[in-house]
């Protein structure tokens, strides 16, 4: 009996000491889906798989991209909020439906370049980032951008105003506002579907970044590519609080800095993917990323940069501020003192 009261005391002592090396933790990561390309495929994934090296942090990860769990990219907001994963790949504007705030960081027109959708970012993620905790028990871990998002069709098109009368894939409302106003019925279908949606006329064109198109064979059953950037696409980390809390502070701080460095890489390779993607769906060379393609390249008029340009003053920020205003009282005047005021609206 003596003896094991020394054992005890012994181990007593070195656990107080930190000689008890602490029990890793264990997150559940919902990633984007395989479909999208090379961002999960080279960036996302990788990082999650070596979650340990790249952070500091001992945890037993079990990642898995979207497209393989069953769920809806809408329910992203509600599956953190009730903790069944810890970390998702939030994607922006399929989850704005629950939490609209999410949508003043990229409106249709106001990302035109990256470097100016850096700028929305720093002065509007904190404000996404207090919703997501207060309303989704979420804190917002960084933003992150495909790209912008441009325009396929299988008909003929030779500016935006050719959108008029055809059916055309959207992704989120303010989009969807934007389609209506040249004239195009927008149709929302999920990204895994529009190849297909596509290929069997269901719409006539679609939007998204050109690598993600790329990759999920889009100009196999297009014709014209339009590069005009409607929006950037943001997405973002998010992680479920009670599993943030459980974290000690010194890894709360290494899990922050690990995804700060996280989204600054997806910044810098969104851009080159971007560029080469676009030369390889016209057939151009250099084409590093992706698949060769024979798309026909439309050139943006002055008529559509006007469009685009006029897009966020005339259609998107009026819609968007009644919705979430509506929801978050006071959400547009905080857009307007932050992303207004850095930007010149």
């Amino acid at each position: 009996m003596k003896r094991l009261l020394q054992i005890a005391a012994a181990i007593a002592v070195t656990a107080s000491a930190g000689g008890v090396k602490a029990e890793p933790y264990d997150l559940k990561v919902m990633g984007q889906p395989i479909a999208t390309g090379l961002i999960q495929k080279d960036i996302e994934q990788p990082f999650f798989e070596n979650f340990t090296e790249k952070t500091g942090i001992e945890a037993n990860v079990d990642y898995k991209p979207l497209d393989v769990t069953g769920i809806k990219d809408t329910e992203q907001l509600r599956i953190l909020k009730n903790g069944l994963f810890d970390i998702v790949s939030l994607r922006m504007s399929q989850i704005s439906r629950d939490e609209p705030t999410i949508l003043g960081l990229d409106l249709v027109g106001l990302n035109p370049d990256y470097e100016t959708g850096r700028k929305t970012m720093a002065a509007f993620a904190d404000k996404v980032d207090a919703q997501l905790q207060e309303k989704f028990n979420t804190k917002l871990l960084g933003v992150w951008p495909f790209g912008p998002q441009v325009l396929f069709c299988q008909p003929e098109i030779a500016k935006l105003t050719d959108l008029k009368g055809k059916k055309v894939r959207v992704y989120d409302q303010n989009l969807a506002n934007f389609v209506s106003s040249v004239g195009g019925t927008p149709v929302p279908i999920g990204f895994p579907d529009v190849q297909q949606s596509l290929a069997r006329g269901v719409v006539d064109c679609a939007i998204t970044g050109p690598s993600s198109a790329n990759s999920a064979g889009w100009p196999e059953v297009t014709e014209y590519m339009l590069p005009v950037a409607f929006q950037l696409a943001l997405n973002g980390y998010g992680i479920n609080l009670d599993a943030y809390n459980k974290m000690s502070p010194e890894d709360q701080q290494k899990l922050e800095t690990a995804f700060d460095d996280l989204t600054d890489e997806i910044w810098t390779y969104s851009e080159k993917l971007f560029d080469d993607a676009v030369r390889c769906n016209v057939g151009e060379t250099p084409c590093e990323t992706v698949k060769s393609y024979n798309l026909k390249k439309v050139e943006i008029t002055e008529e559509d940069r006007g469009i685009i340009e006029s897009a966020v003053k005339d259609i998107s920020f009026p819609a968007w501020a009644e919705a979430c205003d509506a929801v978050n009282p006071g959400c547009s005047q905080s857009w307007k003192e932050t992303v207004g005021k850095e930007l010149g609206y």
